[in-house]
């Protein structure tokens, strides 16, 4: 991915991308994104997109393991979080969901991911701290919560599934508080044009819409440029 597709797709919502997508692929009914509503530490922070490096995390109850294990695996998870390509997003999925207790999001955690040059966190689990997260790194939650349970690294590099959503090792993310979106890779080639197309063609509808004196007949005419245009 070059800078001008990175930065294109940072400065756009998980909507237009999702639509993009599908004019990229000529075709309605792509699937591959979350279900459900989810929350977003920072709404107003824009977008993230990376490279997915994936784990899986519980808390509802004390690991059964011995804890030279236990930390093992801990200090894997973060090498494992400060290698690969970049930009990076942290999809984490808790086993716990839907009664998910342990906030694994919060301060130190969201700073130390940062620090490692992610560019945001994708969970269905819990976030905290929400007051005192660092800037430029959004975490896409599935709940807000106090305590961290018992949290504690149970894969490290798997396959991973939030709201629905399936996300491999090293899938392109895209999220933001609409949810987020695995970025099909045979659309890679071409998703700069079918976003750029794709914000001109609405222009067709919002602009006529937005001005004084705007009626059905000037609707029908909109639409109708508009229907000719994404054909």
């Amino acid at each position: 991915m070059d800078n001008t597709l990175l930065e294109l797709l940072k400065s756009v919502d998980t909507p237009t991308v999702c639509n993009a997508i599908e004019v990229a692929q000529g075709k309605r009914g792509f699937s591959d994104f979350t279900r459900g509503t989810m929350l977003c530490s920072a709404p107003d922070g824009g977008a993230m997109v990376g490279y997915a490096r994936t784990a899986r995390i519980a808390a509802v109850h004390p690991p059964k393991e011995q804890p030279d294990v236990i930390r093992e695996r801990r200090m894997a998870y973060y090498k494992h979080m400060s290698e690969g390509p970049r930009p990076g997003v942290a999809v984490v999925e808790d086993l716990d969901f839907p009664e998910c207790i342990g906030a694994y999001w919060g301060e130190i955690n969201t700073t130390v991911h940062k620090g490692f040059g992610l560019s945001g966190a994708l969970t269905n689990g819990v976030m905290r701290d929400l007051g005192d997260l660092p800037k430029g790194f959004p975490v896409v939650a599935g709940s807000i919560g106090p305590s961290h349970g018992f949290v504690h690294v149970r894969d490290i590099g798997t396959p991973v599934s939030v709201f629905g959503m399936t996300v491999r090792e090293g899938d392109l993310v895209h999220a933001d508080r609409h949810g987020a979106l695995v970025v099909p890779s045979g659309v890679m080639s071409v998703l700069e044009t079918a976003i750029l197309k794709l914000l001109e063609t609405e222009k067709l509808v919002l602009e006529p819409a937005a001005k004084e004196g705007f009626d059905f007949k000037s609707f029908e005419e909109a639409w109708s440029a508009f229907e000719k245009a994404r054909t």
